[in-house]
């Protein structure tokens, strides 16, 4: 098995769970014992100050919560752009990784670049993503630092989908309803 850890899954139209319709996960860990990742383009209508007031210094003034995943919904985690990797409880891409859960001040004001807040993740058991891999629930690209802070998280999916060429770049811009097209 290789680990797909800091690569994105793109969900194929043909994956209907609503946890994952047109959606784009960052795998975070994938081991023989499971995978762990973050849907990197559902931001939900709630502000991080105010949601999570803790987090505020970390991210924009009007940064969004995301929605990581239907796993632990309750469950914070960031995921930042560190000016330090070793600061970092675990990296995930090139110096982009999983805040500490007990950050100093220091490391919130002047450790990190940029921030992305979420809430839940998706999780996968053991040999469980392989088996949808083989479904071709998922499609699999390289991930780019910039995905993870996607200014606009709606056009995430097309933008991963025209990456990985061909006939997955016209796939990319089929509307979510083909009816209407």
């Amino acid at each position: 098995m290789s680990s797909l850890r800091g690569k994105l899954l793109i969900a194929s139209p043909a994956l209907l769970d609503p946890n994952f319709a047109r959606s784009v996960v960052l795998i975070a860990e994938h081991t023989v014992e499971g995978a762990m990742g973050l849907v990197l383009n559902r931001p939900s209508d709630q502000e991080v100050a105010g949601s999570v007031d803790e987090l505020a210094e970390v991210v924009a003034a009007g940064d969004l919560v995301y929605e990581g995943g239907p796993v632990q919904p309750a469950a914070v985690m960031v995921l930042a752009e560190f000016n330090d990797p070793r600061a970092s409880a675990a990296i995930v891409l090139g110096d982009v990784g999983f805040l500490p859960a007990e950050g100093t001040p220091e490391l919130l004001s002047d450790g990190l670049r940029r921030a992305r807040v979420f809430a839940g993740h998706s999780g996968w058991g053991a040999g469980q993503l392989d088996a949808e891999l083989e479904e071709d629930s998922w499609l699999v690209v390289e991930a780019h630092i910039d995905d993870i802070f996607a200014p606009d998280p709606d056009e995430l999916w097309s933008e991963a989908l025209e990456r990985k060429g061909g006939a997955f770049a016209q796939l990319g811009r089929m509307p979510d309803d083909p009816s209407v097209n």
